[in-house]
């Protein structure tokens, strides 16, 4: 693992990783091989040298409409309301890209808490397409607000509208990882 000290680093590796997890769940493997992590390094060093980019949301909406209409959450398809993905009472912005649906349950328990952290206390763990638009929002939010070149440590004790720390360094067990929570119906 690179030494991480900024934040653009810290989304990078942490974005490059999820690239690597669905790389390998997108091939239908259990275990990483050495084109994912190839393909992590290649990302990770295209983002810290501006050379890639994460791509644009539009692609995650493309993607969010081949899967049914289901909770992100828990998979249900009772009561489904829109939730915002960072949360509007902490400034998350009122738009599409910053809109999943939720199931009455997980939203109203949700509420206005990170939902890494919010999962994280669940004992669940979020799908590969919603920690990949996550990360997205996080970056542009970032990015908007001059934060991107900021040392990692300096920004932690800033009052972020998210959780910068929850973001994850690798998905470790690709058995139980999933790119979409599917209906549990």
């Amino acid at each position: 693992m690179p030494e991480i000290t900024t934040v653009r680093e810290h989304l990078g590796w942490s974005y490059a990783n999820l690239a690597c997890a669905h790389s390998a769940l997108g091939a239908g493997s259990k275990k990483y091989g050495r084109i994912n992590y190839i393909i992590r390094s290649r990302l990770y060093k295209g983002l810290i040298s501006k050379t890639m980019s994460m791509g644009s949301t539009f692609d995650d909406e493309k993607i969010k409409y081949q899967y049914p209409k289901s909770c992100c959450y828990c998979g249900s398809r009772d009561k489904l309301h829109m939730d915002h993905l960072i949360p509007r009472i902490k400034g998350g912005e009122d738009n599409a890209d910053n809109l999943v649906w939720a199931c009455r349950s997980c939203n109203s328990s949700k509420g206005g808490r990170d939902v890494l952290r919010w999962l994280e206390a669940k004992e669940r763990r979020p799908s590969i397409l919603l920690l990949r638009r996550y990360i997205k929002l996080v970056f542009r939010y970032c990015e908007e607000n001059g934060l991107l070149n900021m040392l990692l440590k300096e920004v932690v004790n800033q009052d972020l509208p998210f959780d910068i720390m929850a973001l994850p360094y690798k998905i470790d067990d690709l058995e139980n990882a999933q790119l979409w929570v599917l209906p549990n119906d």
